[in-house]
């Protein structure tokens, strides 16, 4: 069963401060923030909602096919795709842009401070469902806001069941 997948695909750069936020953010200094963390543990991982569902669904026997934007530096992650069969006939390239970016330091403590650049994300509606004749079921996870608005469209159109997971997308709705 082909499964579209409608979300983001990004790089994830995750960084591990060996201190305690606590002792270098003061609460009565918080109206000039002014840090920096020395990370000496650093790693880059391919996530994304699309990503990381698409990857689950593919080690069930899934068939899931990913509708996302991506940027100009986006090679890397389409080799990882390739090397795990992911399908990808509806990922289109944003020239110019960047690919969608996450960096996340967590402390000793796992509090966490994020980063996150949207960057060809922002472009997500430049996809359609309709381009998905072959979906028999969807998923639309955080990715831009007019596009997870579209593909639900779509998919209601196309009479294409679908799952609506607005996860860490929620603050974008009302």
């Amino acid at each position: 069963m082909k499964i579209l997948i409608c979300g983001s695909l990004a790089y994830d750069t995750i960084m591990v401060f060996p201190d305690q936020f606590k002792n270098h953010i003061l609460a009565d200094k918080i109206h000039k923030l002014s840090v920096a963390f020395l990370v000496p543990e650093m790693r880059r991982e391919f996530g994304g909602t699309a990503g990381n569902i698409a990857f689950n669904l593919q080690m069930l026997d899934g068939q899931p096919q990913i509708m996302a934007t991506v940027g100009d530096d986006f090679a890397p992650y389409q080799s990882w795709l390739d090397q795990h069969n992911i399908a990808r006939p509806h990922i289109k390239t944003i020239n110019g842009a960047f690919t969608a970016q996450a960096f996340i330091t967590t402390d000793i403590d796992d509090n966490q401070i994020t980063a996150f650049h949207p960057g060809a994300m922002q472009q997500a509606h430049a996809n359609s469902v309709q381009d998905a004749k072959d979906a028999v079921l969807a998923i639309i996870a955080p990715d831009g806001r007019d596009a997870m608005f579209q593909h639900a469209k779509e998919c209601h159109e196309a009479g294409i069941p679908f799952m609506f997971d607005p996860g860490q997308g929620l603050p974008m709705f009302n």
